[in-house]
């Protein structure tokens, strides 16, 4: 009986144990966008923001923050990566940066990699009509934007769509063709 008990106790610790395995094996398997200069929901730095000098809200260098991601779903072979401030022109939105063609085999960029063309990403056209990343620019005395990168994993080939893609056109395209997506959102307040 005592034999009986203690395989019974061992049966569901190991039950236990297994279910716990599956539990964090998917828990690592969640397709992440990260950056090592802010957290999700923390404060972008200004060097990040916009250096647009024909624009006075536009206070820092254009640095890009750097990005890698993880745990890309099955069936990817190219990305696209856009940067959204869904509180700009007044609540109607701001499209800082429309990139796609990313092959499956970039999990990143490095800092200041996407202020300028790269052969790593197809340049699509923002709200300023650049393929670029162009920082925040947020007008002083307003809270703080919520700057979205989304990256959409899909199936398309790197190369099959072309340059100058608005947001509008891209995700027409994506339509049908999208593994999953992530996003991480970085704050910004002009500091004057």
């Amino acid at each position: 009986m005592f034999g009986l008990k203690k395989l019974g106790l061992l049966a569901l610790a190991g039950g236990l144990a297994l279910a716990i395995s599956a539990f964090n094996a998917n828990a690592q398997a969640v397709f992440t966008i990260t950056s090592s200069s802010f957290k999700d929901g923390t404060f972008l730095a200004k060097k990040n923001a916009g250096a647009n000098k024909a624009n006075p809200n536009c206070v820092g260098d254009n640095v890009s923050p750097p990005l890698s991601w993880t745990n890309v779903p099955a069936g990817t072979t190219s990305f696209a990566l856009l940067l959204i401030d869904p509180e700009g022109r007044g609540g109607l939105g701001v499209d800082h940066w429309i990139a796609y063609g990313i092959p499956a085999s970039v999990t990143g960029f490095a800092e200041d990699e996407v202020g300028k063309p790269s052969d790593k990403y197809v340049g699509g056209l923002g709200t300023q009509k650049q393929g670029i990343y162009l920082g925040p620019c947020t007008p002083p005395n307003q809270s703080p934007h919520h700057y979205t990168f989304i990256l959409i994993a899909t199936d398309l080939d790197p190369k099959a769509l072309p340059p100058g893609l608005t947001k509008a056109e891209l995700m027409e395209k994506l339509t049908g063709h999208t593994k999953g997506s992530t996003g991480i959102i970085g704050l910004f307040k002009n500091p004057m």
